[in-house]
């Protein structure tokens, strides 16, 4: 049975202290929720020690926005997978289109990226999506393809977790259209080995259409940007109403 997961991105926004803040104003929201969903923060590093001290023992699992591929070395400004471990980090994303767009991420340096996480016992969040043009130029299944592609070679599908976030809707306001990104959802779940891997979807999601984006059969959860950023929507979205 496939797993529902909802990860809230919160990218470069929040202090420590800003942090703290939310999870006081989301713990209480928490104890409403169904027992089949998985919850994760993907925060900024410097907010990981405070929240993992803060979530140990609670329902809401911690990840981090990125790892590199090696687990030491020369790499001023990244991070390696043990320094996240240490700090009780169970998820990351890898690949995020932000990362691609303005830090060169390529589907190469994507798949160490996901080797090293593996390796190191974390359960990565690959990102693959398709940007405006290559939607309107019909490209958006080779694109993905093509992604999936080099991304997951020779990697564990017993511990992943995919989202597919369309650029053109990342941060917009524009979703996909549900149906749409079943549809995408279902492609992408096509070309894996293991039929039950996670697959989210993220772009624009918010606490007015969570609801018909979880019904979809294909999708298993979201990737959630700025709506996470609130306690109040982020809990909204984390308590879906399943039909």
């Amino acid at each position: 049975m496939r797993k529902i997961v909802i990860a809230g991105n919160w990218k470069m926004y929040k202090t420590q202290a800003e942090a703290m803040e939310f999870l006081q104003g989301l713990m209480p929201h928490l104890n409403e929720m169904a027992d089949d969903r998985e919850v994760v923060l993907c925060v900024p590093f410097t907010a990981l020690v405070s929240l993992s001290q803060s979530l140990h023992g609670s329902l809401i699992r911690l990840g981090a926005q990125n790892v590199h591929w090696e687990t030491s070395g020369a790499y001023t400004g990244e991070i390696a997978a043990p320094m996240l471990t240490e700090l009780g980090v169970r998820y990351v994303i890898v690949g995020h289109s932000e990362r691609r767009q303005y830090f060169g991420e390529t589907d190469a340096t994507v798949n160490l990226r996901l080797h090293a996480a593996q390796a190191a016992g974390l359960t990565p969040i690959l990102c693959v999506g398709e940007t405006k043009q290559q939607r309107d130029s019909g490209e958006t299944e080779s694109v993905i393809l093509s992604q999936l592609e080099g991304a997951l070679s020779a990697i564990d599908q017993t511990n992943l977790v995919i989202a597919y976030e369309p650029i053109w809707a990342i941060g917009t306001g524009e979703t996909c259209q549900s149906s749409e990104a079943n549809r995408v959802i279902g492609l992408i779940r096509a070309q894996l080995t293991n039929p039950d891997v996670p697959i989210q979807y993220g772009g624009s999601v918010k606490p007015d259409n969570i609801d018909e984006i979880i019904q979809q059969p294909e999708i298993d959860g979201a990737l959630v940007g700025g709506a996470s950023l609130q306690p109040d929507s982020f809990a909204r979205i984390v308590n879906f109403v399943a039909v």
